[in-house]
């Protein structure tokens, strides 16, 4: 069993599951701090993967996980929505001028 593939892909399932409760709470600076962590885990998991290979039991723990993962990355942009709505509003109301 290769369970380094699985750990970064069970990391990565935890910090979405944290940014969601982040997002849930209205915490968009830790949802972006989780963000990081997530890139990092994907980075290090991607190189890992080119020396490993799951089995197929393994892939199918890692497509429920996959699953999970893209599940709470949905609820996250649909609660991101109105904030990234005001986000846009206060940025178009500025001026774009350069000094």
């Amino acid at each position: 069993m290769n369970s380094e593939l699985l750990n970064y892909y069970e990391a990565i399932e935890q910090a979405s599951a944290d940014m969601l409760s982040a997002a849930r709470t209205g915490n968009w600076d830790e949802v972006v701090k989780l963000e990081g962590a997530c890139v990092l885990l994907i980075s290090q998991l991607k190189a890992a993967a080119h020396q490993n290979q799951l089995s197929a039991g393994e892939s199918q723990l890692k497509t429920r996980i996959m699953q999970r993962i893209l599940l709470n990355d949905a609820e996250i942009r649909h609660l991101a929505e109105p904030w990234l709505e005001d986000l846009d509003h206060v940025l178009k109301g500025k001026s774009r001028m350069v000094h």
